[in-house]
């Protein structure tokens, strides 16, 4: 099962990268640009077909795929009388949703993955019946002699209760979490739990307090709710799953923020064998063996199983998304950075009346190109290693 996992993560890894290419070639066909190939693979092709004037196919190596369009600097040459089909005599805007199309498919694709995960097979979430009381506000997993009593017990919950409404609302069944929210934040502020306790119907005084673990501090009151798989309405899972996958965007900004100070432990970690950081960077390898994790977990039901895994998925993509948009060549941002330029470029000399000048030479950019696709292989073989001599272990 560990092997299909993996498997299943390599074709979900391929898909995403042909609805990448997908969103460069309709939208570069769309606005009159010539597109000579579609291809999953790179290296020797082992079977293609011509489409029009575009060869789709396949190729040896599965490590990604492309599509090449034409024009995509002042040196390409274009057939006889096609000149202005050239990706680089095109219009700004047009460069920019080209370019832009294959990242926004990353989104689009992750937000269709949690729709289908919310509204078709359900997620794991917290339901509004009560499992386990907990008897103590601690710092720890464990109660010593001096640690005060938790909010539930002072309330008078139990175990088996199930909390149906909040200051006078009704909860959610198969989302309480959601209306735990509430109390986010207001420690010490008094909340009314009705609570169906058997036959009865309970009105219970609940006070949250702070709970500081990890130095991380938030609202506690002091029970541990049962959970179960739930399906979404269609409308809630389209909002929820718009909510997470912007709730991944921004951290997807974060994780590439503190990327570069992340490094140097991630040197240790792959050569010193030191702790793996399981909230550190993850390479190719890494998510590949957490698939495989989860494939063979049998303490997962399947539902969840599934459930994960598109998680997973879906927040690959998100972060591919956004990386690809960095201004840096040879990323798609790299080139939309480059657009941008050219669009000053020409409104300048429009302004001082002088001639449009020529497209910036992306060749002459090669040693810029270069340094960076240097630094991402090191980073990558990096990932490689430590994925391998030192993985990061899924508490499942």
């Amino acid at each position: 099962m560990a092997i299909v996992g993996v498997l299943l993560f390599v074709a979900a890894l391929l898909f995403s990268v042909m609805v990448h290419e997908f969103g460069h070639y309709f939208f570069a066909k769309k606005f009159g640009m010539k597109v000579t190939e579609f291809f999953l693979g790179f290296g020797k092709r082992i079977w293609s077909t011509v489409r029009g004037e575009t060869e789709f196919g396949i190729k040896a190596i599965p490590a990604g795929g492309y599509c090449r369009i034409e024009g995509m600097t002042i040196h390409d040459q274009m057939p006889e009388g096609e000149a202005n089909r050239a990706f680089v005599v095109s219009t700004t805007p047009r460069k920019l949703v080209v370019l832009g199309a294959g990242s926004f498919n990353h989104f689009v694709l992750a937000f269709v993955m949690l729709v289908v995960m919310l509204a078709g097979i359900g997620a794991q979430s917290m339901s509004s019946t009560i499992a386990q009381i907990v008897p103590c506000v601690s710092s720890t997993k464990s109660c010593s002699a001096t640690d005060p009593v938790s909010p539930s017990v002072k309330a008078g919950l139990k175990a088996g209760d199930t909390v149906i409404a909040i200051n006078g609302k009704k909860t959610q069944a198969n989302n309480f979490a959601e209306d735990l929210l509430k109390i986010r934040k207001h420690s010490g502020q008094q909340f009314i739990f009705t609570v169906k306790r058997g036959d009865q119907t309970i009105d219970l005084q609940v006070t949250p307090t702070d709970r500081t673990i990890n130095g991380y501090t938030y609202s506690f009151i002091g029970f541990i709710a049962k959970e179960g798989t739930y399906r979404m309405p269609l409308f809630n899972s389209i909002k929820s799953s718009g909510a997470i996958t912007w709730y991944m965007v921004k951290e997807s900004f974060k994780a590439l923020f503190k990327l570069p100070s992340m490094v140097p432990n991630l040197v240790k970690e792959a050569f010193n064998k030191a702790p793996r950081d399981p909230n550190g960077p993850v390479g190719i390898v890494g998510v590949a063996r957490a698939s495989g994790d989860i494939a063979s977990n049998t303490s997962l039901p399947i539902t969840n199983q599934i459930a994960l895994f598109l998680m997973m998925i879906a927040s690959l993509n998100v972060f591919v998304g956004i990386f690809n948009l960095l201004p840096l060549l040879p990323l798609d941002g790299g080139h939309m950075a480059v657009a941008l330029i050219d669009a000053v470029r020409y409104r300048y000399a429009a302004i001082r009346g002088r001639e449009k000048p020529a497209p910036i030479d992306i060749n002459r950019l090669m040693p810029l190109t270069a340094a960076v696709f240097i630094i991402l292989v090191a980073l990558t073989v990096l990932l490689f290693i430590a994925d391998i001599v030192n993985p990061v272990s899924l508490n499942l």
